[in-house]
């Protein structure tokens, strides 16, 4: 049960009532938050506009309607879910959002939420000539947000959305379908690049598994709602990055970039490989650990 359920259908009356009521019985609880939202207010907002059907950019002055008592029923339901599952609001929604976009997710993926929304939406430049971009990989796609996203930024690209997860391609093929790109977006199922044999791109970008051996042990209870195997990547957090290093400049084109998010575990590929030649990217709008390299410079490496 949580604190004051009773007190609060029968007084709170608006969608800003909610979301105030929602994010202080989330401060109660002690919530983790990170998976497209920061902070509580935020996620109480996403959970009582979508139970009200609302979008998530409706405008403030909505927020003072009445709600009628069924709606307050299902705001109260999927506030009191998220506090008693511990499950991440676009677990609840089965709503994502990256660069913009919405995207179908459920727990055979992760939550969208890399920084490289920021890098797609600029079109990589000034590390790529945009014009130039004929084929794209998203290796480790999950739901396909990376691989889609980058089929909006570049709409004359084929683009290969692969991923080990047979559970997780189904996510990606709903995805595909539903922005209608069925034609652009191929969902591929392959262990790194085996299953890859013979193809080159002109960019490949991953957000693969990074997540070390003692960080995984620590994880929020939120955390523990996604796949494992798309967190988890040994001792320190490198394994899958060390393989698709080994074998990335067989698939890069002539003038190919490789994108690489590795998060937390940037200071241990410091350490692994100092001399790799890797560019560090920075972001406006926050986030950290990930790198750019082109092929040539993986070669003269």
């Amino acid at each position: 049960m949580v604190t004051g359920d009773e007190e609060a259908l029968a007084h709170l009356t608006t969608a800003r009532d909610w979301i105030r009521w929602g994010a202080s019985r989330f401060r109660e609880a002690g919530l983790h938050f990170g998976h497209g939202t920061a902070e509580a207010v935020d996620e109480a907002a996403q959970l009582v506009l979508h139970g009200l059907n609302l979008a998530p950019d409706t405008p403030d002055f909505y927020l003072a309607g009445t709600l009628t008592p069924a709606e307050r029923e299902v705001v109260h339901e999927l506030l009191v879910s998220r506090i008693t599952t511990r499950r991440p609001a676009a677990y609840l929604t089965h709503q994502g959002w990256f660069a913009g976009l919405e995207f179908y997710t459920d727990e055979r993926v992760l939550v969208p939420r890399s920084p490289i929304a920021e890098l797609i939406e600029a079109r990589f430049e000034p590390w790529l000539d945009p014009d130039q971009v004929e084929r794209v990989l998203d290796l480790g796609t999950g739901g396909g947000c990376i691989g889609i996203a980058c089929a909006y930024a570049f709409p004359q690209a084929l683009v290969d959305a692969t991923d080990i997860d047979a559970g997780a391609l189904e996510v990606a093929e709903e995805n595909i379908r539903r922005h209608g790109l069925k034609g652009q977006v191929r969902a591929i199922q392959a262990d790194i690049f085996r299953g890859l044999e013979g193809a080159t791109y002109d960019l490949i970008v991953t957000n693969p598994p990074y997540v070390d051996a003692e960080a995984m042990a620590n994880l929020p209870p939120e955390f523990r709602h996604e796949p494992a195997h798309a967190l988890a990547a040994g001792y320190d957090g490198l394994d899958v990055v060390a393989e698709i290093l080994d074998e990335v400049t067989d698939h890069l084109n002539p003038g190919g970039l490789l994108v690489v998010e590795v998060g937390a575990s940037a200071s241990a590929l410091v350490r692994r490989w100092p001399h790799l030649p890797v560019t560090w990217l920075a972001f406006e709008r926050g986030g950290e650990g990930v790198f750019a390299v082109t092929r040539e410079e993986l070669e003269a490496a």
